[in-house]
């Protein structure tokens, strides 16, 4: 085989902080070489280095057997090197063509040559099965849309070695199925692929070799064919790892009641009549493909959006105002879908989004001044318990990798003791020890007599957390069949709106006499 790059003894601090300490790595044309470790481990920050975001304090990166310069994002480029970020980096407002000729024609000339950017598009999007639009904006594609956007944009400028970052974070399973499809066909015509990911699942599935990065070090290279995942969570993490077991509910009082609730044009998608019921000391999953109205469920109860019509109830009392503070005071905690733009303020510090959503409480302020020695001892205990690596007080929350910006997000609200949970992709972008954590704190706030209102796109999540599980539909909601009855197959056939199946569980279970008064 070819060797395409070598990254030799690659050493990058911050501050106190070693982010990477003598790590070294090589790809073989035509490769995929899955990038594993724990949130922090250093898998961003070496890819930057690479891609010449930041520059190494040590260390060499070579493509070809040429030596980059460091610290120059167009060397990168131009030796073929493309990456496509956890986040995406798209113009929202300028058209699929406008973004991919972004910063590839020189300033002087004094017209685009969009035809011939057009046809060269194209040619790409048919060659990769990577079917898009030129002219639609960015604004109106689907997340897995803009995606293909982003690795066209790599393409486009003759990338023949390709680093995605977290890839399938924000994407469907069938969405990523497609994409890894996308990648085999890739690599057969030579290019050669780096992927970080913390899904073990896909990294058995689609790579040919695993590094394993912990503490900034690479702590172990196999072959994919001679390991396990069981293998490769132990490397990942330095110790055995086991999801938690979730022990029978012991549901008590109505904790969430939502009515009739109808809504248009927030969110992504339309809610129409959703009506459900959450107990204490239970866990209700929502399960739906992207875009039926899961993430506006979510915004409603959270206080995000006011419905245009139906009422949600709070511990028997109707929410007097559709906003934030009124749902946070109310003992509503919620788990945001998209931690950047919902969870944290990127340039703030770790003590400031700590105590952001309860300035009003007693304990973080009095007369209207923030007490910030209460703030920051909350947001000590918190980085302590939660195990948030990498932060500090007064650092910026933006500077965190996403794995602890969400452990920092699950500790905030956790630690406020709420009687509602709203939880939307708890674990996206963590790691197999992080998630076993996640899982484990939910569990315990379900048991403590919250309830715990579960939205994923996982199902195995969804399955080992909830007591029961509806899905939505185009805004609607499916009846609920107990976690026990579910599998792949059954919540499949719900997704896509055929319902009959859990009509019958539903049933069933209402003849039962241990059955709940409303399921």
């Amino acid at each position: 085989m070819t060797r395409v790059l070598e990254l030799d003894g690659i050493t990058k601090r911050f501050g106190t902080t070693l982010a990477n300490d003598d790590v070294s790595l090589h790809l073989e044309k035509g490769e995929v070489v899955a990038l594993l470790g724990e949130n922090g481990a250093g898998k961003t920050t070496l890819m930057s280095i690479l891609f010449g975001h930041y520059t190494a304090d040590e260390g060499s990166v070579r493509v070809n057997g040429e030596t980059l310069p460091p610290g120059k994002s167009r060397a990168a480029i131009d030796a073929g090197v493309g990456m496509v970020h956890q986040h995406f980096a798209l113009a929202a407002n300028l058209t699929v063509l406008d973004n991919v000729m972004t910063g590839t024609e020189p300033l002087w000339r004094l017209r685009s040559d969009r035809a011939a950017a057009r046809a060269r598009l194209t040619r790409l999007s048919e060659r990769f099965g990577l079917p898009v639009d030129p002219d639609a904006h960015v604004s109106d594609l689907s997340v897995g849309e803009r995606q293909r956007v982003e690795i066209l944009k790599a393409l486009y400028n003759d990338a023949r070695i390709l680093i995605l970052d977290e890839p399938t974070a924000v994407l469907t399973t069938q969405q990523s199925e497609r994409l890894f499809a996308t990648l085999r066909e890739m690599t057969a015509q030579g290019l050669s692929i780096i992927f970080i990911s913390h899904k073990l699942n896909e990294v058995m599935a689609a790579s040919d070799r695993v590094v394993v990065l912990r503490g900034g070090r690479v702590v172990a290279e196999r072959a994919t064919r001679e390991t396990t995942k069981e293998e490769l969570a132990e490397l990942m993490v330095g110790r055995a790892v086991e999801r938690p077991k979730r022990p029978p509910a012991q549901p008590g009082a109505v904790r969430l009641e939502v009515s009739d609730l109808h809504l248009s044009g927030k969110g992504g998608a339309a809610l129409n009549g959703v009506s459900l019921m959450l107990r204490g000391g239970e866990t209700l999953g929502i399960i739906g493909v992207s875009g039926n109205g899961q993430t506006t469920l979510a915004g409603v109860v959270s206080g995000l959006y006011p419905p245009d019509r139906g009422t949600v109830k709070i511990d028997g009392a109707a929410l007097r105002r559709h906003d934030v503070p009124h749902a946070i005071a109310a003992g509503i905690g919620r788990i945001p879908e998209d931690r950047h733009a919902e969870g944290v303020l990127g340039d703030m510090t770790t003590w400031e989004n700590v105590a952001l959503e309860r300035l009003w409480a007693p304990e973080f302020s009095r007369r209207g001044i923030v007490r910030r020695s209460a703030a920051r001892a909350a947001a000590r205990h918190i980085l302590a318990t939660y195990d948030v690596r990498g932060a500090h007080l007064d650092g910026r929350v933006g500077l965190l990798s996403g794995g602890n910006m969400q452990k920092l997000i699950l500790g905030r609200v956790l630690e406020a003791d709420p009687s509602i949970i709203v939880a939307a992709q708890p674990s996206r972008g963590l790691d197999e020890g992080a998630i076993a954590g996640v899982h484990r704190r939910l569990i315990a706030a379900r048991d403590r007599g919250a309830g715990v209102l579960l939205i994923s796109e996982d199902l195995d999540e969804v399955i080992a957390l909830s007591d029961r599980i509806r899905a939505i539909v185009n805004g609607r909601v499916s009846p609920a069949i107990p976690a026990e009855r579910a599998d792949a197959r059954l919540l499949g056939l719900m997704m896509a709106g055929d319902w009959d199946a859990a009509r019958e569980i539903e049933a069933a279970a209402d003849k039962m006499p241990e059955a709940q008064d409303a399921l």
